[in-house]
């Protein structure tokens, strides 16, 4: 049987805004649409930011609650595995981080394994306190950890947060490449962090994406090695150079034809469930 590979679609960050791309959803209604949209096209899971309502990121839990709303009830068929951020707002304070996590109880959630100076101007604080209440939370909830990585640190962090009991085996790691301030996007990169997370969290399943110039390298890397792919606005608002996306839809098609071309099938999200072993 040919291997699966599961598409994330990440709608919306917490940056790219329409004078960046007039076609990166901001509101509920906008990112239940594209959620819609990359469910037809492919993906199986979304990974899901809020924007308030100036466009800038949040982690109100009243958007997260009317965006879940809006796609059951315009889209009742859409099964996709829904993620949601648990880092939208960087001013954030740990409670409101995770108080829409707690309230909805997704399928799967961010848990981004450390802290970095972020896009050259911030600082992105998961403490150790954080990672720690964090990791526990999403057991007690069922929530699926998705573990990012921004440098192989963070899986060197996991490793020890899944020997302390706050993490349970099999992780899924979500590989940052090329993100400013963290590991550079390569194929030699990005091998580098797959055999870390071999070496020390060995059956873990795992899946990238490159920002910018690094994108596509990053892509056909991830299918050769045996990842999964994640695409969307919040990582690239350029299709390709100088050219602005039309949609995140058009995003996961082309992740799905590369998919295709490699010999592989896309998973559906019930495929997706049981690779990452969730329960719908």
């Amino acid at each position: 049987m040919a291997k699966k590979t599961i598409i994330t679609a990440a709608v919306t960050g917490a940056w790219p805004k329409k004078e960046n791309n007039p076609n990166v959803p901001m509101t509920p209604s906008e990112i239940a649409d594209d959620v819609y949209s990359v469910w037809k096209a492919g993906a199986a899971v979304a990974h899901l930011h809020m924007r308030d309502d100036e466009g800038n990121g949040t982690m109100n839990t009243d958007k997260f609650v009317e965006t879940l709303d809006l796609i059951k009830t315009r889209y009742p068929d859409c099964d996709i595995v829904i993620n949601l951020t648990t880092s939208g707002d960087i001013h954030a304070d740990d409670e409101i981080r995770v108080a829409h996590v707690k309230k909805l109880k997704p399928e799967m959630a961010s848990y981004d394994c450390g802290s970095m100076n972020w896009l050259n101007s911030g600082l992105f604080i998961n403490s150790p306190k954080f990672l720690e209440d964090c990791g526990l939370l999403f057991q007690e909830l069922n929530v699926k950890p998705e573990i990012e990585a921004f440098d192989p640190g963070m899986i060197a962090n996991a490793a020890y947060y899944l020997k302390k009991g706050v993490l349970k085996a099999p992780l899924h790691f979500q590989f940052c490449m090329g993100c400013a301030n963290g590991i550079t996007g390569s194929v030699k990169n990005l091998v580098f962090m797959k055999e870390t997370m071999d070496s020390l969290c060995p059956g873990s399943t795992w899946s990238t994406f490159g920002v910018g110039h690094s994108a596509m390298e990053i892509m056909y890397a991830a299918v050769a090695l045996g990842g999964h792919l994640r695409v969307g606005m919040e990582d690239n608002v350029m299709y390709s150079k100088g050219v602005l996306a039309d949609s995140n839809a058009q995003f996961v098609e082309r992740a799905a034809r590369v998919i295709r071309e490699f010999g592989n099938e896309v998973a559906t999200p019930d495929e997706a469930r049981e690779i990452l072993g969730l329960k719908k």
